[in-house]
């Protein structure tokens, strides 16, 4: 099997079986984001325990390349600080945008993600979960 074959088969396995993925009530909502060029629609909900995120779910309606990245970003995230999370979320998007390699310490499927560069209209479309966490952990501090 290739690499790039790999990659493709990482992605639909997460695009088909999202880990966090579950519904997120208006109540629990911690952060909500619209992709309107494409319409990929994500809402997020996390809960935070002695530092450390313990659980995430997210609504995730979209493209496989959102609803893919959603889901590496939500299996990643759960049992790490937020400052992790931000490091991890920043490398991620720069990562993306094509001014860095692939984070060291970032999720293990991220690679499968990377082949989206390519693509530069995706762009947001795989970073939108990182964005949305960041912000949510942003107002989870206020």
């Amino acid at each position: 099997m290739e690499l790039d074959d790999l990659y493709q088969e990482v992605l639909l396995d997460h695009y088909r079986h999202p880990r966090g993925a579950a519904p997120v009530s208006d109540r629990e909502l911690v952060m909500e984001e619209v992709n309107p060029a494409c319409g990929d629609h994500l809402r997020l909900a996390f809960e935070l325990r002695d530092g450390h995120v313990v659980q995430v779910r997210h609504e995730s309606r979209g493209c496989a390349i959102s609803i893919a990245s959603a889901s590496i970003m939500a299996a990643f995230v759960e049992g790490r600080t937020p400052a992790e999370i931000r490091a991890a979320a920043d490398g991620v998007i720069a990562m993306m945008r094509g001014e860095s390699d692939l984070p060291a310490d970032g999720p293990e499927d991220l690679a499968a993600l990377a082949g989206v560069r390519q693509f530069p209209m995706r762009i947001k479309c795989a970073t939108m979960c990182w964005h949305a966490m960041k912000a949510a952990l942003d107002r989870q501090d206020a």
